[in-house]
This record gives C-alpha cells, structure tokens and sequence, in this order.
C-alpha cells in the first residue's frame, strides 16, 4: 500500500473524538495527516468540544482538549491531496460560510476522490451542492440539510457508517471502527498483523 496524502478539514469547537481518533489513526496506518483550519496556520490550536449521548433530545457539550495543527489552510493545494476529511461537532456550521473551503471540497468531489465525513460534517457537504444523488449519513439533525442538497439521508445506527462512491459518512462518533474502516478500504489501505 502506498502511504495517502490526506487533507483533514477541522476548527474550532470540531468534535474532539471526531478530530483526535481519525488523525492519530490515519497516521499510525501511515497516512500523512494535514490538520488545517481557516485563519489558521501550522502550529496555531483549536478548541475542540466533547458530545456525548446521555438521554437527552441531544447530544451534550463540554470543553475538549486543544488540538494543534500541523498545516496552514493558506498553503494548500487541494490537487496534490488524494483525500480529504471533515471533522463533526460545531466546526462545519461556520467553515461551510468560508468560500475557499467550498472550494476545496468541491475539488475533492468534482475529482471523485476519497471523502469522509462525519456527524455535522455533512453540513459543508450539502453547502457545497456535493451529494445530489448520494446516499449520506449524518447527525440525525442534520437530515433536512442532506435532503435539501438532493441527498438521500440515510438513517442508520449511531454506530454504523455508509459508502457512496466516494463519500464516507457517519453519524457520529460510535462510529469510528465502521466509518473508518469503509474510509480505509476505499483508500485502498490494506492493515496486515
């Protein structure tokens, strides 16, 4: 297998599980990993937030930790990436109102490249206009916006994830073995113990 250059889209109050696991992941499989932020260079953190599942209408909030990025958003080229992947949590609800983040996805999309997303992750997709025709999982608020865009929601088990082409989606973070696993198999990463 040989190693995938991955873009990995994230800001301030992503996940932190949704932003932690799946870099330190795709890096210890090794992937090369760029953490990148809008207004952001290489060094500089984002805060990140925990949610968790515990009974009510939904999920709660509490501080994460601080997640340190290891690229300048200002610096990259989507074409020299094979992948991109967007973190959950609160993050994608501003990043989708940044252009050149438009921009970038819709490289990845127009390119049929590999794309992950998870819980509200969908929310730059479907502000993208990327996912008419395809079947995407999200956080289950985040439906309506899948269903605008001309995507089919699909509604599945919290810890369950969903291949379309070249999307990977999920709803949330129970679903880090299946979401990453389908993202892994379709970079073609072959894990041998």
């Amino acid at each position: 297998m040989a190693a995938k250059k991955i873009l990995f889209l994230t800001g301030d109050f992503a996940e932190d599980y949704e932003t932690m696991v799946p870099f330190q992941a795709l890096q210890m499989v090794g992937h090369s990993v760029h953490a990148v932020c809008p207004g952001k260079k290489s060094g500089d953190t984002i805060k990140t937030a925990i949610h968790d599942f515990e009974g009510d209408q939904t999920y709660t909030e509490k501080p994460g930790h601080l997640f340190t990025l290891n690229a300048s958003f200002d610096d990259i080229d989507p074409a020299s990436y094979d992948a991109l992947m967007i973190a959950g949590g609160r993050a994608p609800e501003y990043l989708r109102l940044n252009s050149r983040v438009i921009e970038v996805v819709r490289h990845f999309a127009d390119a049929q490249k590999p794309i992950a997303a998870v819980c509200h992750g969908a929310q730059l997709l479907a502000a993208a206009d990327v996912i008419r025709g395809k079947r995407i999982s999200a956080y289950p608020a985040c439906a309506p916006e899948v269903r605008l865009a001309g995507g089919e929601y699909a509604e599945i088990q919290v810890d369950s994830a969903v291949t379309d082409g070249n999307f990977v989606t999920a709803p949330a973070w129970p679903a880090h073995p299946q979401w990453l696993g389908q993202f892994l198999a379709r970079l073609g990463t072959e894990i041998k113990l």
